[in-house]
């Protein structure tokens, strides 16, 4: 009895450090967004640092920071738009498509490792349901939320290692998801760095469409998580 209590309160710390470790990566996303630290990510800057990285340590130094940062909750756009100017199109799409899905398993492991059991046992019948559902839908699901980003990076990692989705499904799910975003940034490089240093209403009305898509993503989503709760007995 005694060791079944040690091991409950074992997942209950894990739960909680799990939590605090999705409310200070809530926390750096917003920061990144709305607060002094985004005039760290200054793009003449930063492509600057990146290419005298993969300059000085090689494309394996360049690819490890793009996991780090994308692991601190840095938006994956920005990433990857820094990626592309700094090393070309084409290597600067293969660093940053490895630099996210290295990201991902980290921050996937982080997940589980802090979480799955905790949720496993402490979750009960309705929430593990609902992880089971998603996770038999893994592949897609990772899909849908990697074409409309209703959370940030990270976060969407973590919680994916703490539920039921296997690895496997994320590392494709979140490669298929990032192709058509990444590519576009490929071949609209130029016109999506002179939009954003001369904004225009073309440039607000796109930012106003892409959070309306956002806004109907989260919908879906919440509505998909809704059909996949089981249904009550009459």
């Amino acid at each position: 009895m005694q060791q079944a209590d040690q091991h409950r309160k074992s997942l209950r710390w894990r739960l909680t450090l799990l939590a605090g470790v999705l409310a200070l990566l809530a926390a750096l996303a917003a920061a990144w967004s709305w607060s002094p630290l985004r005039a760290w990510l200054d793009l003449a800057r930063i492509v600057s640092e990146l290419e005298q990285v993969g300059r000085t340590y090689g494309p394996l130094a360049a690819i490890g920071g793009f996991a780090a940062a994308i692991s601190l909750a840095v938006p994956l756009t920005f990433l990857t738009l820094v990626a592309i100017v700094a090393f070309g199109p084409w290597t600067g799409f293969i660093y940053s498509m490895v630099g996210a899905l290295i990201g991902a398993a980290i921050t996937f492991l982080a997940g589980k490792l802090l979480g799955h059991e905790a949720v496993r046992h402490l979750g009960g019948a309705r929430v593990n349901n609902i992880s089971q559902r998603l996770a038999s839908r893994g592949l897609l699901a990772v899909i849908a939320i990697r074409l409309v980003p209703v959370a940030p990076f990270a976060i969407v990692n973590l919680i994916a290692g703490a539920s039921h989705i296997r690895l496997r499904d994320l590392l494709l799910g979140t490669a298929i998801g990032m192709l058509p975003g990444t590519l576009g940034m490929m071949l609209f490089v130029d016109q999506i760095i002179e939009a954003m240093k001369h904004p225009s209403p073309v440039t607000a009305l796109i930012g106003l469409l892409m959070a309306l898509l956002i806004g109907l993503g989260v919908w879906a989503l919440r509505r998909w998580l809704r059909q996949s709760e089981p249904k009550q007995p009459v």
